[in-house]
């Protein structure tokens, strides 16, 4: 074999060690966010995790955030969770959700006509807590501006549909799109009678940043993995029920197991919007 020949070989045989060395590496950085789970014959689902302990000391913006100013309607312990569904239905779904978590729009968009399903029917409420682990972990502030902003709908009476609005139209989560008001303002245009003054001036204003705060922090120091975390009347459902991986007809089935011998929950309309 000539020289060449052999330099040649040489060359490819580094240049091949090089690209795994790299494949390695960019491995590496993903499973430090995110962790595969399949949901069979539905989703394909990641959990993306949140290093809480690698961010404990992190903060999503300045110290000297004024008291917390938590959205009408606001539930639960503190005043951190959104409603949405009959207040008496006898199933709870309580979700931890990021909006510029990847796998959060997959769970969202995967399951909303179920979840929608079940509350109509007074079978379901759920009450939404919002984090910004993806802020933290990756920089930015598209986190805590989206769920200002989802707070602020929330004073309007559209929490819903806005959310829904929200992760419908997620940006990459690189990017951080939704640190810019203006984007979300725009996203606003999609729900009808959201945009309007007092809307937008909560939004510019930050009016929820220091409790969207509270909310994360109640996220990081409950022992949650990362985002979405889903229980069902306090049980973990995603990525599984016990042995059960979750899929929409698994949540209906169940939702209808644990209500069984209860009364579905009074529907009512949307709460008027504020002043």
């Amino acid at each position: 074999m000539s020289e060449k020949n052999r330099e040649g070989k040489r060359a490819a045989r580094d240049r091949l060690v090089q690209e795994r060395e790299q494949q390695r590496a960019r491995e590496k950085r993903r499973r430090l966010l995110v962790v595969s789970a399949a949901v069979v014959g539905v989703l394909g689902l990641a959990a993306v995790i949140g290093v809480v302990a690698a961010n404990s000391g992190k903060d999503d913006g300045p110290s000297d955030a004024g008291p917390a100013t938590a959205p009408r309607g606001a539930t639960g312990k503190g005043g951190l969770a959104i409603p949405a569904g009959a207040a008496d239905a006898p199933a709870t779904l309580t979700v931890w959700e990021d909006f510029r978590c990847p796998a959060c729009a997959q769970f969202e968009n995967g399951f909303r006509a179920t979840i929608h399903e079940l509350e109509a029917s007074g079978q379901l409420k759920v009450e939404y807590h919002l984090a910004t682990l993806i802020d933290g972990n990756m920089g930015g502030s598209g986190s805590l501006r989206a769920a200002n902003a989802a707070a602020c709908a929330q004073g309007q009476g559209k929490f819903t549909a806005y959310h829904d609005v929200l992760f419908q139209n997620q940006p990459e989560e690189t990017k951080d799109a939704f640190s810019d008001n203006s984007l979300l303002l725009e996203l606003a245009g999609k729900v009808p009678g959201l945009d309007v003054a007092g809307f937008r001036s909560c939004v510019e204003k930050g009016t929820h940043d220091s409790w969207v705060r509270e909310s994360n922090e109640a996220f990081r120091s409950g022992g949650f993995s990362g985002t979405p975390t889903v229980q069902l009347n306090g049980e973990s459902v995603f990525p599984k029920k016990g042995e059960e991986q979750i899929s929409p007809a698994n949540l209906k089935k169940w939702v209808v197991e644990a209500n069984k011998g209860k009364k579905p929950g009074k529907v009512t309309a949307s709460p008027k919007a504020a002043g």
